[in-house]
């Protein structure tokens, strides 16, 4: 595959990516695979296509910036701090890890994403007894907190999926409408994205050159899809992202 083989790739990839995230997570599905498949190591590669999806992560939080709402048990300032110190740590933990023993890890990670998100809304149901519209407690309040933490945490240190897991959460802590799920998810990932962007940075694992390339695709693809996604069947968009989940996990058990 030459090079201008593998700068198409990695535009197509980053470009729906991007608007899948805003959508409803998933995107790093695609870029991890691509930029795999081009050559880049699976550690280096995780970091390089966070980068280059943090500007779609933005443009996806603006392009929901009219129905944000903080989920129940968690104010806004809450959400913004758990979101960067739990990036912080999840990144901080990727540069520790070697490339032989993330790459078997991944298509497990992919797994456990993908069923989480299919399941959510039953999930929900379960943590929830059956009970609607109730006022958080101060033990919801720390378990809402607990739940935020460790999705930060994983989308520090894997990235992939972290859509998926955070409409999970905030489904099971009681949000219900899509569009608000989306603006914190957006607002979210691109936080925690932010602060694992500059630890990746300062530990030397990320690929400048794809990021940027794919950065450009990444932007537009979340805005758009942000935009997009208000015409959508929330159903048909909870299918193709749970297809997309299954496809890609499969490929990398198949390549292990």
């Amino acid at each position: 595959m030459g090079d201008l083989a593998h700068t198409s790739l990695l535009l197509a990839a980053a470009f729906v990516a991007g608007a899948l995230n805003a959508v409803a997570g998933g995107g790093s599905f695609l870029t991890l695979p691509a930029l795999v498949l081009t050559g880049v190591p699976p550690v280096s590669a995780n970091a390089t296509g966070t980068v280059a999806l943090l500007p779609g992560y933005m443009a996806g939080a603006w392009g929901f910036k009219d129905d944000m709402r903080s989920p129940p048990g968690l104010s806004m300032k809450s959400v913004v701090l758990l979101a960067l110190v739990g990036g912080a740590a999840g990144a901080a933990l990727l540069l520790f890890t070697p490339d032989a023993t993330f790459r078997r890890i991944v298509p497990w990670l992919l797994l456990a994403a993908t069923a989480m998100f299919a399941f959510g809304p039953q999930l929900r149901q379960w943590a929830m007894g059956g009970k609607h519209d109730q006022a958080p407690n101060t033990a919801g309040a720390a378990k809402a907190a607990l739940g935020m933490l460790a999705v930060a945490i994983y989308g520090g240190y894997f990235n992939g999926g972290l859509g998926i897991l955070l409409l999970a959460l905030l489904g099971l802590l009681g949000q219900t409408n899509l569009n608000a799920m989306n603006g914190i998810k957006n607002l979210v990932s691109a936080l925690l994205t932010a602060i694992a962007v500059a630890i990746y940075a300062a530990g030397g694992v990320v690929q400048w050159k794809q990021a940027l390339v794919m950065m450009i695709a990444a932007t537009l693809g979340g805005y758009l899809g942000a935009r997009v996604a208000r015409k959508i069947p929330p159903n048909w968009l909870r299918g193709g992202i749970v297809l997309t989940g299954l496809v890609m996990a499969g490929l990398f058990f198949w390549r292990q």
